[in-house]
């Protein structure tokens, strides 16, 4: 008599902040799926579900919670892992009906913890994985992650605590991955870390291997032979250390692209000092000025904070001045929010909340401003897009110009005939406003 096959486990799977906890997310979908799991569309259909948290401010702990909340509500069987399962006890307190709780970059646990409530079916006939893995971005676009934690122990920031110091991976794994997905159809590669600049530090720049070639650990060199897979390559989180300089002719060559994620967070002196980050606002403008004479078509984007502890009217305008100055490309501003454990929660002089939203305000304002005038400058350019996909009506496709990345920066919306994600099309700029771009195809 024939015997009955067991049923093939399901996972459903809730992946939840940045571009470094998606590359996780995407780690641990490949392992379970290689395992013979199959990745569950929704609640109903899974066994079980993992969610992948963040904890870096409070408002993503509330998400987090949220979706904790959600999944044992409509499932029943919840394992989480990511940075709010290094925050202490709160989840175990919160939720004592989860099955398991481990923190960021825990593939191991997680999967320990799949294995100890629903045992994996071994069908060792089936191939269950693609050479890339599984990836939770589209086929076009992939994030390439080049190391784990952080040596920086700024203020205001968890990340130390909850990832740990800085560990960079071989250079010749982060060149096998990044060929990898390449071949799999990747058009642009979003190499991201907590500090990007810093890659390498750990290991004292050692000579790593490639195809039988000798590679630095380094920024630099990462960044050069990445340059050679003829495909997009966007560098974020990148500290703004002298050490960046070597970089920018790359960009003016066309090895990688011209294109800058910096988060500078402030401008003046001595806010950078109680935030215990590196350099100061004059230094930057100088350094700006100089990538700008090699690169002039570099795209500059960062992020910075509003209301910081003891943070003055006439310090937040100077920030404002460094905006005018600076003239940056794309912007972020979040105001300030203390974060559990974080040691500017200390400090004195804290800002009132109808203050800092203000300052949030007035900055966003003078961005937008700098911003339309920066993205005007473009229409009746021609520039290479990246195409993203069709709009819902169908009329207009989605894509990118080499200064946006995906989701965070702006996007270039074209008249055309149906065009496919992952196409390169060259582009007409024929409008723009604070944001976004329209363009009409240059035909070939």
């Amino acid at each position: 008599m024939a015997t009955r096959r067991r049923k093939i486990p399901k996972v459903g799977f809730v992946s939840l902040g940045c571009p470094k906890a998606l590359v996780d997310s995407e780690r641990i979908l490949t392992r379970l799926r290689a395992e013979g799991y199959l990745i569950a569309p929704d609640y109903a259909g899974a066994d079980l579900v993992v969610v992948n948290t963040c904890g870096f401010i409070d408002d993503a702990v509330a998400e987090s919670l949220d979706a904790i909340g959600e999944a044992l509500e409509e499932n029943g069987k919840v394992i989480v892992t990511g940075c709010l399962g290094a925050k202490g006890d709160l989840v175990r307190t919160t939720f004592p009906r989860v099955l398991a709780v481990s923190g960021p970059h825990a593939t191991d646990e997680v999967l320990d913890a799949v294995h100890a409530h629903l045992p994996p079916r071994h069908d060792p006939f089936e191939s269950l994985v693609p050479p890339q893995g599984i990836r939770l971005t589209p086929r076009h676009y992939a994030y390439l992650k080049i190391s784990e934690g952080c040596n920086h122990r700024c203020t205001f920031c968890i990340i130390p605590q909850m990832r740990g110091d800085l560990v960079s991976r071989p250079v010749g794994d982060v060149m096998t991955e990044a060929e990898t997905l390449v071949r799999s159809g990747v058009r642009e590669l979003l190499v991201i870390s907590q500090d990007t600049s810093a890659y390498g530090v750990d290991l004292r720049y050692r000579t790593g291997f490639w195809g039988g070639r000798p590679i630095r650990t380094r920024m630099l060199e990462l960044a050069s032979a990445l340059g050679e897979l003829g495909v997009w390559v966007r560098l974020h989180y990148v500290y703004p250390y002298p050490s960046v300089d070597e970089v920018i002719p790359l960009m003016a060559q066309g090895r990688v692209l011209p294109y800058l994620d910096v988060p500078f967070q402030h401008a003046s002196a001595r806010i950078l000092k109680l935030m215990k980050r590196p350099a100061s606002g004059e230094v930057n403008i100088e350094r700006i000025a100089a990538w700008r004479a090699i690169c002039p078509d570099i795209t500059l984007r960062s992020t910075f904070i509003v209301g910081f502890p003891g943070e003055t009217e006439a310090e937040f305008e100077e920030l404002l001045a460094f905006l005018r100055e600076a003239k940056l490309d794309r912007v972020g501003c979040f105001a300030y929010s203390p974060v559990e454990g974080a040691r500017a929660n200390a400090l004195p002089d804290s800002v009132p909340d109808e203050v800092k939203e203000d300052r949030r305000k007035r900055f966003m304002a003078t961005q937008a401003r700098i911003s339309r005038a920066r993205l005007k400058r473009k229409v009746g350019t021609v520039q290479q897009v990246l195409i993203d996909g069709m709009d819902e009506s169908g009329e207009f496709a989605i894509g990118r110009t080499r200064g946006d990345a995906p989701e965070i920066d702006g996007i270039v919306r074209v008249r055309a005939h149906p065009l496919a994600a992952g196409e390169f099309v060259d582009v007409r700029i024929t409008a723009s406003d604070q944001h976004d771009l329209e363009g009409e195809l240059v035909e070939p």
